[in-house]
């Protein structure tokens, strides 16, 4: 997990660093890196006691699976009504003060109440700490040692944002994907 870590700090820590204020007042560097992709599928088949279904995706490929019983309120699901999945990830990281503790990790999952159409969200953020072990004469690099002593050396795209920054800082880097799935009652449709 570690070495995936640096991997993604790299990107962030060479592209999107940023300015923050520190409490000397010193710039201190952060940024983020973020996507979102919606997939929307329509219900084609459905065996609702054996907790099945069948959906259609937008270039006519289908998908059959089982739906588990934390899916709540399946009956509420017909043919033709479309399933609309968000999948979010972001990667945000931030210099700061070396010891300060790094964020929590968290894991959320949340369903449909009752009687409503079924819809739930997944949410997962870890966060780790890398220590800034060296940088480079020039700002053009930076050096981070992961919690598990692997070092990486990355690229820095503008080394004027490191001004502020010294070895022994710290950098919290936070990933963050959510998976946000609901269903949506058919079209109406048209007359002729």
């Amino acid at each position: 997990m570690s070495q995936r870590w640096m991997q993604l700090c790299a990107v962030v820590v060479g592209i999107a660093f940023g300015s923050v204020a520190r409490a000397d007042d010193k710039p201190m560097p952060s940024g983020s890196v973020e996507k979102v992709t919606t997939i929307q599928a329509t219900v084609v088949g459905l065996d609702l006691p054996g907790r099945v279904i069948t959906l259609k995706g937008p270039k006519g490929n289908q998908v059959t699976f089982h739906v588990g019983d934390q899916v709540k309120n399946l009956d509420q699901v017909k043919v033709g009504d479309l399933v609309v999945a968000k999948y979010y990830e972001s990667i945000a990281v931030k210099v700061t003060k070396p010891g300060a503790p790094a964020a929590e990790s968290v894991d959320v999952v949340a369903g449909a109440k009752k009687g409503e159409q079924p819809a739930g969200v997944a949410i997962q953020q870890e966060s780790v700490k890398a220590k800034i072990t060296a940088i480079g004469k020039h700002k053009e690099s930076v050096t981070l040692t992961g919690p598990e002593g692997n070092s990486m050396t990355i690229k820095v795209k503008d080394p004027k944002k490191l001004d502020g920054v010294k070895v022994g800082d710290d950098v919290e880097i936070t990933y963050t994907q959510a998976l946000a799935i609901a269903v949506e009652k058919a079209p109406a449709k048209k007359k002729k």
